[in-house]
């Protein structure tokens, strides 16, 4: 059934996520602070534009931000022209940010006290998830508000999952990205050990990828990180931001992230060699300065 749906926020995740709702038959209204970028996706997809997130939300049955961090998503909910200024009674509002459970949990309680639905909705994949309608979305909220927004959740995603109360997809956002800086920095030594000892680590990777060291990051980046090829992807400046709000939360929780911090202090090296805009796999960087 159609719905009228807003989507504040097109950067290189929200700009085809909101396309695929426009493509699953909704009617979509977008918002970006950048007007030019609006003004494309019209031309682009089935859908219209707005001046101000309040003014997009208005007639919203379901409400989706996808923006930077907590500070711009508190600017476009909260703000003086922000969503929640008009967002209806009865509407769901549905986060996709990356952002802290924190603010999650706030949304959420403000969301219960003036009659609407909130679910923090962080999505994984990367750009070429979100262009394939193919991310991974962990979900935190009321299961009521979950089975109301799914199926318009489904239209940019492969696997859905509500994993709790309100805050839990942000939490469990934190787990997906403890797990990739890891990862990458193991790979990022192995291939750079491999190449150092003369191996050509293409057939190298063909063979282990089928083993118990395969991973996404394996599969997806080792051609361009043998190739030193990083201007694409997932940038370290994101990473950063999604490391600093897992390792804040860490402090709350008495959990350690040894390998996290480490990891995080290694991107830092990274943004130094004028690597902000890379891709995460851009870590062996480090090895070859």
């Amino acid at each position: 059934m159609s719905c009228n749906v807003t989507f504040i926020g097109l950067g290189v995740m929200g700009y085809p996520m909101a396309g695929y709702i426009s493509k699953g038959g909704h009617n979509v209204t977008v918002f970006n602070r950048t007007k030019s970028k609006a003004e494309k996706w019209i031309k682009e997809y089935k859908g219209k534009m707005a001046e101000t997130p309040a003014e997009a939300a208005k007639d919203a049955e379901y409400v989706f931000t996808c923006v930077g961090n907590d500070n711009d998503l508190r600017e476009v909910t909260f703000g003086d022209n922000g969503a929640f200024k008009t967002i209806k009674k009865g509407a769901i509002y549905i986060d996709n940010t990356t952002a802290s459970a924190t603010i999650a949990r706030e949304i959420y309680e403000h969301a219960k006290k003036n009659g609407f639905g909130a679910l923090d909705a962080p999505v994984s994949g990367g750009q070429a998830g979100a262009e394939n309608g193919a991310l991974t979305v962990m979900i935190g909220g009321d299961q009521a508000d979950f089975d109301k927004a799914k199926d318009k959740i489904d239209c940019y995603s492969k696997k859905m999952k509500l994993l709790g109360k309100a805050g839990c997809g942000q939490l469990a956002k934190m787990v997906n990205q403890i797990c990739i800086a890891g990862l990458v920095q193991g790979l990022s030594e192995g291939i750079n050990f491999g190449m150092k000892a003369g191996l050509n680590m293409e057939d190298v990777i063909e063979v282990i990828s089928k083993g118990a060291a395969q991973s996404w990051q394996m599969e997806n980046r080792y051609k361009t990180m043998i190739d030193d090829k990083f201007d694409f992807g997932f940038a370290v400046d994101w990473m950063r931001k999604d490391l600093k709000i897992a390792m804040d939360e860490a402090k709350n929780n008495g959990s350690l992230l040894p390998v996290t911090e480490l990891v995080d202090k290694f991107y830092g090296e990274v943004q130094g060699m004028g690597g902000n805009r890379w891709d995460t796999s851009s870590l062996i960087k480090r090895f070859r300065k």
